[in-house]
This record gives structure tokens, sequence and C-alpha cells, in this order.
């Protein structure tokens, strides 16, 4: 092995019925080329073969541990109790970091940064085949102040895929446990807090996390019509604005809540029409207000010929629809390219 050099990173992966993607996932974290490292795997009480597959790998350096079905949160609350890392790599059991995904971004610490400096890199969206990773910049892949940030996120509804962020310890337990609370979006949720304990982000764009992109109901984060779920991100989206709200107080931060506040309202319209009031609620306690979502042109017309339901609901399931069908077709695009690759 090579020699322990620098701080040791703990590589947290919490897995729930991910026996297709789970070993992807740990060759990605045992290849990191950074030396000092450790990978945890937590199976969350998956149904399949997660658990078996995950044991296959078990080494030093790897631990792999079993515990009743709580979700995502208890889960990665789990491995950070059994971990021993000066540094926290989060990875999801279906996504991939390159293989100096952690050493680039250690490596961009300065002499200036503390524990308290929060790293950052580019993600992109794939299926199954990494090399055709899509990775498209935003506004937030830069250096930020937490509230800048946040603002960004907020206004112009993005996000950082859980892999991307590398946490010192120190911020790690400044944040606190995930919250269990949460059945969606416990990681927008948590990294808003670890923000807000940190001095600001440091952007490394050399490190790079791939996204994989499956179809929205064997996602853990799919709302679809799930009341819980439903309420779990009113949850979240309360906790967002309260969270940015504590740093500043100004018409930019009443205008990114507000627009935060648009764009996902049609999560649960028109369904919730209980949660819409909620929001409005929201809306007005930062100086606004939002109308309910109305049906995109392409879907407006179905409501005469079939009815509100009927329109509302082809708006959520024919975009999900496509998307399995480029799911499948990258499948097998995939197993195409592995067979050429076996007979050369």
């Amino acid at each position: 092995m090579p020699p322990h050099t620098g701080p040791l990173v703990s590589i947290l992966i919490p897995a729930f019925n991910a026996e297709a993607w789970i070993a992807d996932t740990i060759r990605s974290a045992l290849a990191q080329t950074w030396p000092n490292k450790e990978v945890i795997v937590v199976d969350d009480g998956s149904q399949d073969r997660t658990l078996a597959v995950a044991k296959g790998f078990a080494s030093r350096l790897l631990c792999v541990v079993t515990k009743a079905n709580e979700g995502a949160a208890a889960a990665r609350n789990t491995a950070f109790t059994l971990c021993q890392g000066r540094y926290i790599q989060w990875l999801d059991s279906d996504d991939l970091l390159s293989p100096d995904k952690v050493e680039r971004q250690l490596g961009a610490l300065r002499d200036e940064d503390d524990q308290r400096t929060l790293l950052s890199s580019p993600w992109g969206y794939f299926a199954h085949r990494p090399g055709r990773a899509s990775f498209v910049p935003t506004s937030l892949w830069h250096d930020l102040a937490p509230v800048e940030w946040l603002v960004r996120k907020m206004g112009e509804n993005l996000h950082m895929q859980t892999a991307t962020w590398l946490t010192s310890r120190e911020l790690t337990e400044a944040a606190g446990p995930w919250d269990t609370r949460l059945l969606v979006d416990d990681d927008g949720e948590y990294f808003c807090r670890v923000l807000l304990a940190s001095r600001g982000v440091r952007f490394v764009p050399e490190g790079k996390v791939y996204y994989r992109r499956v179809p929205s109901a064997n996602r853990l984060s799919h709302i679809g019509t799930s009341n819980s779920k439903m309420d779990s991100l009113l949850l979240s989206m309360r906790l967002h604005i309260q969270y940015l709200c504590s740093l500043e107080k100004s018409p930019r931060v009443n205008e990114a809540c507000l627009n935060y506040l648009r764009c996902w309202s049609n999560c649960f319209h028109p369904r919730r029409q209980d949660i819409g009031w909620e929001l409005q609620a929201l809306a007005s306690e930062v100086g606004g207000q939002i109308e309910f979502p109305s049906l995109r042109r392409k879907y407006a017309w179905l409501r005469p010929v079939l009815g509100r339901d009927v329109a509302w609901r082809a708006q959520l399931a024919l975009p999900e629809y496509k998307a399995r069908v480029l799911f499948v077709l990258d499948k097998l695009l995939h197993a195409m390219q592995s067979g050429r690759r076996s007979l050369s």
C-alpha cells in the first residue's frame, strides 16, 4: 500500500437496493489517488443483493455494515459515527468519482485556508456511460461566500450534487446530523447548514463527479404523488428560506426566496392546494406573492379535451416516459460498446 500521507479521508456510501450500481460506485471510491482513505458502506436494509455485492469488496480499506431500513439520512448518520476521517466525502450508491477528485480538492487548499473552508467540484449527468457525461457549468461553479452561494442557488433554482462536496470533520460536526424527517431534498437542506458553518466555498474545477440519472421512479428524490414526500419538501423549503434570511435581509434575498417558491410550487399543484396556500404565506413573509402554476403550453390543449386531472398527469408522466426510453437506449449502446471491446 502507498504510505499514509496527508489527512485521512472517509468516503461514506449509504446504499438501498443498489445492486445494479454499487460495485461501480465502490470501485470509484477505492480508485481515489489520495492514498490515505477509508470507505464505509452502510446498507440500509436492502431487499436485493446490495449487501452481498458490497461485502465482496470488504478489506482493510473498506468496511460494510447493515442496518434496518430508516432512509438515506439515517444511513449517512450511521456512516459518520463509524468513520475516523479528518475530511468527509459523501457518495451516493449509484454515482462515481473521478479518480483524482479528492486529491485535486485537497491540493487546492491554500495556506490561508482552515477547516472551515468548504470544497466543491463540477458534476455531470450520465446514465450508463460516464464518458458521455454532460458537464454544464452554472453560476455555483465559483469560489463564493455562503450568502452569495445560497442567493444564486435559490434565485436561479440550481443545485450541487451530493458528492461534489469535500467537507472537513470540523465543518461536518458543526453542521449537525442529517435530518431524518426529510424524505426528499435532505442533501439540499444538509449542505445549507454546512454552508452556514463555513467561511465560504472553494470551487475546484479539476475534480469531477458523475451523477447517474436513473428513471424518476427509481430515485429516492422522486416526489410524484406521494403526500409524505410533498410534506417533506415543504419542510425543506421552509428551512432553506430560514437559513438564507438568517445570513442577510435584503431585497435580493427576498427575490431569491420568491423565485425559489415559484420554481418548486409545481410539485404540489393541483393535488395539494393546502400546501399551495402555505407557500403563499411563506411568500408574504418575504414581502411578495406567488401564483399557482399553470399547465405548460404543450399540455394545456389537453385540458378542454380530456379534463384538468388528465392534463396534469400527462405533464408529470410524459417527461418521465421520455427519460426512461433514453435510459434504456443508453443501456443498449453501453452493452454494444462493451461487447465490441471484449471482442477486440
